[in-house]
């Protein structure tokens, strides 16, 4: 007998069961982490992006407005689990573009001490920062952090309007205006990029299906080759 289509309290039945979107944490640009849910093969509208500020990195995933959160470096947070890395974020230079270094191809961290950067915002941690922002090049010379580091806006408006800089990651380039330059920093190693979540937390099934899936992904590419942000 041919099957019959099911009834309207049956559809209703299969969209009440349907999981919530994965409610993913970015900071900045929603490019990389588009680029990791992609890699996991979750249809689009299975994510949610969540947007968190750098002065408060963990206060959404602490305040469960969402399930996981893009990391990048160990924040040694008590709380905090991480996954395995999922991808790596490529270093760079945000700047002016009146700024000396703006029309570069690269930059060395050796000449970003000639100008100030930026310190260490609100509640990040301030180790994990050492590691974004460097207090000192490879070859000893200072890193004078600072300039407050708020808002993307009041960054971007810091950078036009003088010589100061910034010591970043490549995946921005897809969100700074058009008159902030993003330039790779070629001697600074790319950053690992991880999923975080809250230590202890029941994640729904669907929530560990995709940091598994994102791992699964990560894994595949790092063996081939290390991926980097672009």
């Amino acid at each position: 007998m041919p099957a019959h289509p099911p009834s309207p309290t049956a559809r209703t039945g299969v969209a009440a069961a349907r999981p919530r979107p994965v409610r993913f944490g970015f900071h900045g640009s929603t490019r990389l982490a588009v680029r990791i849910a992609t890699a996991v093969g979750h249809p689009s509208s299975s994510v949610q992006y969540v947007p968190y500020e750098v002065t408060d990195p963990f206060g959404p995933l602490r305040a469960g407005a969402m399930d996981v959160m893009i990391a990048k470096y160990d924040p040694m947070e008590p709380d905090i689990e991480l996954s395995e890395p999922v991808f790596f974020d490529g270093r760079a230079l945000l700047v002016g573009d009146g700024h000396p270094l703006a029309g570069r191809d690269e930059v060395s961290i050796e000449e970003v001490a000639e100008y100030e950067g930026f310190r260490c915002p609100g509640d990040f941690p301030p180790h994990v920062w050492d590691l974004v922002v460097p207090p000192r090049t490879p070859k000893g010379r200072t890193i004078r952090r600072v300039h407050a580091m708020t808002t993307m806006a009041a960054l971007a408006d810091r950078l036009r309007s003088g010589s100061a800089v910034h010591v970043s990651f490549q995946s921005l380039e897809g969100i700074m205006p058009l008159d902030i330059r993003v330039v790779p920093i070629h001697d600074l190693p790319p950053s690992p990029v991880t999923l975080a979540w809250l230590r202890g937390a029941e994640l729904p099934d669907h929530v560990r299906r995709f940091v598994a899936d994102a791992e699964d992904a990560g894994r595949a590419v790092t063996d081939a080759e290390p991926a980097v942000a672009r």
